[in-house]
């Protein structure tokens, strides 16, 4: 489903795509302004309690993951380097938001629980896209769980803008939850299916 909105969302970029490239700006630089201003919303408005104000910078910045790869793609500028860019940013942006949101849970609203499902969140977030990449790289096929990095993306924004917004802190609190399970049974169902092909390729090379 969330590809669908991102092939809308690119439609509707195109022309701001377009006009950076006819300016002379590359898809990598993209990339690094929209990581910088990802992080910069997490890491200056969460840990203040400005968390709407935080989700919107992140959002609006967020759109750089949909412009650069159609930048790259118009241009024909599509790399391995690119592509290595692309996703090392992605895991930094993603740790600044639960970095953030640790943060929130340390100074403006206390809660050593809270802050323990943040780094929860933020450490199986990463272990998801190297499980993927990882097994990949191996020759095994990984794209596979229940919490993709969009879905856990949308879920965390949209979230954390309403809780704020309509003094609703309960659906922060669920929604960590929920991301830290899920993300877990992901690192999970990740490592079985590996663990499934790396078992059937070792049979047949015997």
């Amino acid at each position: 489903m969330l590809e669908r909105f991102r092939a809308f969302w690119t439609k509707i970029l195109s022309p701001i795509a377009n006009l950076l490239l006819r300016m002379g700006v590359s898809p990598d630089a993209v990339t690094l302004v929209g990581t910088l201003g990802v992080s910069a919303g997490a890491l200056v408005f969460f840990p203040q309690g400005e968390l709407w104000i935080g989700v919107l910078v992140i959002t609006a910045f967020v759109f750089s993951d949909l412009l650069d790869g159609h930048m790259a793609r118009t241009s024909g500028r599509v790399s391995k380097f690119g592509a290595f860019w692309d996703s090392t940013l992605d895991r930094i942006g993603d740790g600044a938001i639960f970095i953030g949101l640790s943060l929130y849970f340390a100074w403006e609203e206390p809660s050593k629980l809270y802050l323990v499902l943040c780094l929860v969140c933020l450490l199986m977030g990463g272990v998801t896209s190297y499980a993927r990449s990882r097994g990949e790289t191996l020759g095994f096929n990984v794209k596979v769980g229940i919490a993709e990095r969009a879905d856990r993306l949308v879920a965390i924004l949209v979230m954390t803008f309403f809780s704020d917004l309509l003094d609703l802190p309960w659906l922060l609190y669920i929604t960590l939850w929920a991301l830290a399970i899920a993300s877990t049974i992901t690192v999970g169902q990740r490592v079985w299916v590996v663990r499934q092909q790396a078992l059937a390729e070792a049979r047949t090379t015997i």
